[in-house]
């Protein structure tokens, strides 16, 4: 398992969680319950995201405890009974967590998580699973945006240098492969993760030559079988597409290919234009690569506009999220057991209905039609099947007048178990194995979606439905709300 760079300290937890757990503790609150994870829109108002950091996450509660530095700290707040801190001292996760396979498509408000432990562990560990889901599924999603819009491309993550610190760099690479980068410039994610690691040179390169042609040259001797030729240092269209063109024919005799790389000016004129060079020289295999602050957007229409560019370079705007600064993941609690064992399902109520929840415990579906395209997503009770030999009824989650029937051709159950009794279900894999199976799960997923989910400008909404017995005990729910 991949050794993550997230603290396995217990205190990287928001304080509240402890004071309340203090509280539980004391009224002998500490019941088992049953909190999910989902999250309420879709970032870059797309019509889908990319669930990731589910891997690290679950490494990461294999070890979840407070050491006796941490019961120190907390001692020297005066804000504990000394008798929970000791209580503390046992502390780890000894619960279950069902989780949707890392890659997977997700939608808003289905439970992409669900965690089954006592009161005080189900809290404790609500910051730790937040942080591990909500960025690198926004970075994930971002990426997955980025590989849309190129046709499926070639993306090079090249977000390093602009990443949120030391973790959050890490994150980004694990997450944007997932998203569908090929590669990344991040060597230590390369060696973490098995990413590829890709790189070419900078303009200090060409400027500590005497000339750009020497410098072309020393970087071709260096790396005949892998050369990218910077060119915008000086003059693109001027020395440095000429020196590349040079350098690149001495390597062609060699049996060797070469590409360039443009990373500033207009990318669709220069890109045409030295096409144009390349191929009158007799290069034609020569490759094109881009950078400079590209974007979904920018990239879409370079290919509309039929710009000749074979591999992309994409730093800030991948890894930061651009222009959405967060993912919407939230944790709820959905149901609670009393000292006699009796479940008691919980719904959450807010003057802003969007902020309303599901109560219960859930599963979810994916339905298919006989094109094996997804239909829909379902949120069910958890003793409720969804089948494929009739046609069944589907609800909004606002239990208003809209509804569905649909017989599905094949039915798929997304939540699976991945911890059970505190311990991983599965500890075999490789890091890279991992990853390469979570970037596999997305690429299948995103297939089985028409297209009109994933265009970039006012993507089709995606239905998220309820069966009848969730729409059931959500009503009876709002009956007792309202005193009826």
């Amino acid at each position: 398992m991949e050794k993550s760079c997230i603290r396995k300290s217990a205190l990287f937890t928001d304080f509240y969680e402890l004071t309340m757990a203090q509280g539980f503790w004391k009224h002998k609150m500490n019941q088992p319950a049953v909190f999910d994870m989902f999250f309420r829109r879709q970032a870059f108002k797309a019509g889908f995201s990319v669930f990731s950091g589910i891997k690290p996450l679950l490494e990461t509660l294999s070890e979840f405890c407070f050491s006796k530095e941490d019961l120190a700290y907390l001692s020297s707040l005066d804000f504990f009974d000394p008798a929970f801190l000791d209580y503390l001292e046992d502390f780890h996760f000894q619960g279950d967590l069902y989780a949707m396979d890392e890659g997977s498509i997700i939608f808003p408000n289905e439970p992409i998580i669900r965690v089954h432990a006592n009161m005080i562990e189900a809290q404790i560990i609500e910051g730790l699973v937040l942080n591990c889901i909500n960025f690198e599924s926004l970075i994930a999603t971002k990426a997955a945006r980025i590989w849309h819009s190129s046709g499926y491309g070639n993306i090079m993550e090249f977000g390093l240098r602009r990443a949120q610190g030391s973790d959050g760099a890490m994150s980004a690479s694990r997450a944007a492969y997932i998203g569908g980068a090929s590669s990344t410039s991040n060597t230590l994610a390369g060696k973490r993760y098995g990413i590829p690691v890709k790189g070419t040179m900078a303009h200090s390169w060409v400027m500590s030559f005497p000339s750009e042609r020497e410098a072309f040259e020393t970087y071709a001797e260096l790396f005949p079988n892998n050369s990218i030729f910077l060119i915008d240092t000086y003059e693109t269209l001027g020395s440095g597409i000429e020196n590349a063109i040079f350098v690149g024919k001495k390597l062609k005799e060699k049996g060797y290919n070469f590409g360039v790389r443009l990373d500033s000016g207009d990318i669709h004129y220069l890109s045409v234009e030295v096409r144009k060079r390349l191929d009158a020289a007799g290069l034609r295999d020569a490759f094109i690569t881009v950078s400079n602050e590209l974007s979904e957007e920018i990239i879409e229409n370079l290919l509309l506009q039929k710009a000749p560019i074979d591999s992309w370079g994409v730093g800030t705007n991948m890894v930061t999220g651009g222009n959405e600064s967060s993912f919407t993941g939230v944790y709820k609690l959905s149901a609670h057991f009393d000292t006699e064992g009796k479940m008691h399902s919980a719904m959450k109520f807010s003057d802003n209905p969007e902020k309303t929840t599901n109560p219960g415990i859930k599963n979810v579906w994916r339905i298919y039609d006989q094109d094996g395209m997804a239909k829909a997503d379902i949120i069910s009770l958890i003793d409720e099947t969804i089948s494929t030999e009739k046609s069944q009824s589907f609800y909004h989650p606002s239990i208003d007048y809209r509804q569905f029937n649909f017989k599905p051709a094949k039915v798929e159950l997304l939540l699976k178990q991945k911890i059970k009794n505190g311990k991983l279900l599965d500890t075999e894999k490789t890091n890279t194995a991992e990853l390469q199976e979570s970037r596999e799960t997305m690429i299948r997923q995103l297939n089985s979606f028409d297209n009109s989910y994933k265009r970039l400008l006012n993507p089709h909404v995606y239905k998220v439905s309820i069966s009848e017995g969730l729409k059931d005990l959500k009503l009876k729910h709002i009956q007792n709300r309202l005193g009826h």
